[in-house]
């Protein structure tokens, strides 16, 4: 039997409309997931929510905040997700389930994937070893962007020996051209693209 998580990545304020780093449409996926939770409760064993958790200025998190020259928003983007600030928390749409897992990344570092970042509530333990231990064999993965931070959590659910659908509907991109790229790798790495409604 397969045992199915639900990942949602990174459905922040900075990344949603009025925010520092914002994605056309994000604020639209903070409510779709909701009802998406709400009406597939039975479906996931376990719900785990990333969240980039920036160090402030000076430090740029190993070049991740670009200063001195203009984001490149490939491997440089503008100051986002400060750890504590209203940019960081989730977005107000966004309803998680009571037992939801909660990950932070990007502490100083240049994580985009939620399998790099810090599992709240159980140091040292990393997002695979905790899903293993929950049985989890298979992962859904939604939220913000689909070119970046979806695409990695995917390519790393795949690396630690899951099955893995990036659930497209329920994302939203920074750019078409870089999404179209992210796509291609996505499905050579055997990443399920589909629907929530599929």
């Amino acid at each position: 039997m397969r045992n199915r998580a639900l990942l949602v990545v990174d459905i922040q304020n900075d990344f949603c409309e009025g925010g520092a780093l914002a994605v056309s449409g994000g604020s639209d996926v903070a409510r779709d997931v909701s009802a998406h939770l709400r009406d597939h409760a039975d479906r996931y064993v376990a719900v785990v929510a990333t969240r980039d958790w920036h160090a402030p200025l000076p430090d740029t998190n190993d070049g991740h905040f670009a200063t001195g020259a203009d984001p490149d928003y490939v491997t440089t983007w503008p100051v986002h997700c400060v750890a504590d600030t209203p940019g960081a928390e989730y977005h107000p749409a966004l309803q998680l389930p009571a037992g939801t897992l909660h990950v932070r990344k990007g502490q100083g570092r240049q994580d985009y994937s939620g399998f790099e970042g810090e599992v709240v509530g159980a140091p040292g333990e990393t997002l695979a070893a905790v899903l293993a231990a929950a049985g989890v064999t298979e992962v859904d993965v939604v939220g913000l962007a689909t070119d970046h931070c979806v695409a990695a959590t995917a390519t790393d659910a795949r690396a630690a020996g899951l099955a893995a659908t990036v659930l497209l509907d329920l994302t939203a991109a920074v750019a078409s051209p870089t999404t179209l790229r992210a796509v291609a790798r996505l499905a050579q790495q055997g990443v399920g693209l589909t629907t929530s409604t599929a």
